[in-house]
């Protein structure tokens, strides 16, 4: 058995990928599946479609890789994370669709709970502030408002995306998850590495629907032989952010990643130190291995390549994403429009749910080229006030080096744009399936067919580093721009 199946289970789409000895990619399928926006700032998603696309996708790949199942040495999961599903204990089935990571429905509560003083609790326990980001309060709420679940609630169990899919791969034998994804839930105490009793308490969470928490490569059982032929462990688990750090072998403290997908999630490596942000960033632990946990700095923006999917369907002015870049390069110098692409809130450092996008600058000639440029530098923006939060964080500027991953890195003209915008080289590994890579890692690691980190880290390669060449003066202009027209965005 030389293959790893990596499971990268994402926010619009369920991939698969085989990697042979040498971790080199040799199948890959993918298949996006629905998103559904019942009313305004709610996004949910079918987790029966999530688990039969990622079924799919496994059973494609091992056929693009002219493989069995039975080559195959060990699963690795890798997912979006605070998406929350409630499911019965007996049956499988979710009570309620998945509540994703970007639906705002809780928003009130939360304020509430920050109005009654909450939130410095649950912030020094869980590293995370109060947001209907995180997964509590989602869930908390399909408990009080699907009819019947909190009556019921003895025979459910609750799971972000890995434990519902590691739930259903193991025909109901195995509930759990790893440490990176339990640290997202705003239930878990990073600290003493333990489900928070008094912030269960606090939200009216049942304590015992709450998932076993394990490393990240760790044994997470075996798949049900029914589905793909014969049974496959599952040994590594992290959630799609913390996967792509591994994947971009950030082990060593002061290390850097930044995801390009969905949104963008820039993670910073703090080694064994829980680093409490003073800039409103999030405390998360890195990944734990061998019971040892590494903790990061992590800054999360909601829209990332979600704003070139916006141009695409929303204004329909493109055909595909990749007619971006040509049209940044062709767009009006003269011009400079500037898009705050708040629409479902603003992230870190802002944490502004209620905030809507606004575009600034716009002139009769302004058109899809402006439109496009503006889209692809919004993401610039946000990422140096990640970075800059982050600095503040740890003491002033280190030396910086961004290594990046994720659909939008292919764009040399983003790529440039961003270390125009930091001042800082951007580097952009051989390899751009860092989340999947990570999942790989962490499971092909655990069985011995993989190397430990240090030689996995010998591994990592650069495919092309970007280097700054904007004039100070002009990086200084550009993003005086954008912090006003954040300014203005956040006082509508």
């Amino acid at each position: 058995m030389t293959f790893v199946l990596a499971i990268d289970q994402g926010t619009t789409s369920s991939r698969a990928i085989i990697f042979d000895d040498k971790m080199r990619v040799v199948g890959l399928a993918q298949q996006e599946f629905a998103q559904h926006f019942p009313t305004s700032g709610w996004v949910e998603h079918d987790p029966e479609e999530i688990f039969e696309t990622v079924v799919a996708t496994c059973r494609a790949a091992m056929e693009k890789a002219g493989i069995a199942a039975g080559d195959i040495a060990a699963i690795g999961i890798t997912n979006q994370r605070e998406t929350t599903v409630v499911w019965d204990r007996e049956t499988g089935q979710a009570v309620y669709p998945a509540i994703v990571w970007q639906d705002r429905r809780t928003a009130d509560f939360c304020r509430e709970m920050k109005d009654l003083g909450h939130e410095g609790e649950i912030s020094a326990k869980t590293g995370l502030l109060l947001d209907p980001y995180f997964s509590g309060t989602k869930l908390r709420w399909i408990l009080n408002e699907v009819e019947g679940a909190r009556e019921r609630a003895d025979g459910l169990l609750f799971g972000t995306i890995d434990c519902y899919l590691i739930w259903r791969l193991t025909g109901g034998k195995v509930h759990a998850t790893d440490a990176t994804n339990a640290s997202r839930t705003m239930l878990y105490d990073i600290h003493e590495g333990a489900w928070s009793a008094e912030i269960c308490d606090l939200l009216d969470v049942p304590m015992h629907m709450l998932p076993d928490v394990r490393d990240c490569a760790d044994d997470y059982g075996e798949t049900d032989p029914s589905l793909f032929g014969t049974a496959i462990p599952i040994r590594g688990v992290a959630g799609d952010q913390q996967a792509a750090t591994i994947g971009q072998a950030c082990f060593k403290k002061g290390m850097m990643k930044s995801t390009y997908g969905t949104g963008c999630f820039a993670l910073l490596n703090t080694g064994s130190e829980a680093v409490a942000s003073k800039n409103r960033l999030l405390t998360t632990i890195a990944y734990r291995l061998d019971g040892e946990v590494t903790y990061a700095l992590e800054g999360a923006i909601f829209i990332a390549g979600a704003v070139v999917q916006w141009l695409r369907d929303g204004l329909g002015i493109i055909e595909h994403a990749a007619l971006t870049q040509e049209m940044a390069e062709g767009a009006d110098p003269g011009q400079e429009l500037i898009m705050v692409p708040a629409f479902t809130g603003l992230g870190a450092p802002y944490w502004a749910p209620d905030c809507r996008g606004a575009v600034f600058g716009l002139t009769r000639n302004s058109g899809p080229k402006e439109f496009a440029r503006a889209a692809l530098e919004s993401v610039g923006f946000q990422t140096r006030d990640l970075i800059e939060a982050m600095q503040a964080d740890m003491g002033g500027p280190g030396e910086t080096v961004l290594r990046v991953d994720g659909g939008m890195t292919a764009s040399d003209w983003t790529m440039q744009f961003l270390s125009d915008i930091l001042a800082a080289p951007v580097d952009r590994p051989r390899i751009l399936e860092s989340t999947a890579v990570g999942a790989a890692w962490l499971a092909g690691m655990q069985v011995g067919l993989y190397p430990d980190k240090a030689g996995f880290a010998e591994t990592w390669a650069v495919e092309r580093r970007f280097e700054p060449g904007m004039e100070e003066e002009a990086r200084t202009a550009r993003y005086a721009g954008w912090k006003r027209a954040v300014q203005a965005t956040l006082s509508v």
